[in-house]
């Protein structure tokens, strides 16, 4: 058995006897395993249970994160309701004067009219003008202790007033119609004068000089006066 003999070679006796020892090795691997099978089959003849445990197509297919936590799509986030429209209360109306009342100094207005030029010394007459400038009739205080007219020269300083050396006196109330003026002439001597008519009085030389007007505390503008 060990030393093959016959015409062929002894590797080929050898080969033949190693394909008859595998082909027996496989028969008897393949009953093995059927034994091991039939050995534990269960009953009945069914296969082994499945496991109990079973996930879904949709559990499956879904992260664990977005099982626990909703999506913030499905959230339905409330609406903020709508600010309340606050309406403004239209404002008032300033109230307009009164008819009848008194004429404040915004009511009216105060005017010097005098000549451009005169000669210097000359007396030229001069007008404090009032002028009822609101739209309703009013009252007014028009005492000559409340007028008053001065002179300033180019500089500015004051170098005469109508009551520094005449001062007059007077009740004069009146009710003013709207647009009413009222002219309050005086003359002007040409000489320079200072409060309670203190000093010298001298004859103004010719110059450019400003003439400035005031009923009480409303003051005029000015108005240029020329001195030849």
């Amino acid at each position: 058995m060990l030393h093959p003999v016959g015409p062929l070679p002894a590797a080929v006796y050898w080969r033949r006897r190693l394909m008859v020892v595998a082909l027996l090795l496989a028969v008897l691997g393949g009953g093995g395993w059927l034994g091991v099978a039939l050995a534990t089959r269960e009953p009945g003849g069914t296969e082994p249970a499945a496991s109990s445990t079973t996930v879904g197509p949709s559990a499956a297919g879904t992260p664990a994160l977005e099982r626990v936590v909703p999506s913030l799509a499905s959230v339905q986030t409330p609406t903020p309701p709508a600010p309340a429209t606050v309406t403004a209360p239209a404002p008032e109306a300033p109230a307009g004067p009164e008819p009848g009342g008194p004429c404040g100094d915004e009511m009216i207005a105060v005017e010097v009219r005098g000549p451009a030029s005169v000669p210097a010394g000359s007396g030229p007459t001069l007008e404090l003008v009032v002028t009822n400038t609101s739209p309703v009739p009013c009252e007014r205080v028009l005492d000559k202790e409340l007028q008053e007219i001065v002179l300033l020269d180019g500089a500015g300083t004051r170098v005469w007033g109508s009551n520094d050396c005449r001062p007059e006196t007077s009740d004069d109330v009146r009710v003013l119609a709207p647009g009413e003026q009222v002219v309050f002439p005086l003359v002007w001597s040409g000489l320079s004068s200072e409060p309670d008519c203190a000093g010298t009085r001298a004859a103004m030389p010719p110059g450019q000089y400003t003439l400035r007007g005031r009923l009480d505390t409303k003051p005029s503008g000015d108005t240029p006066l020329a001195l030849t």
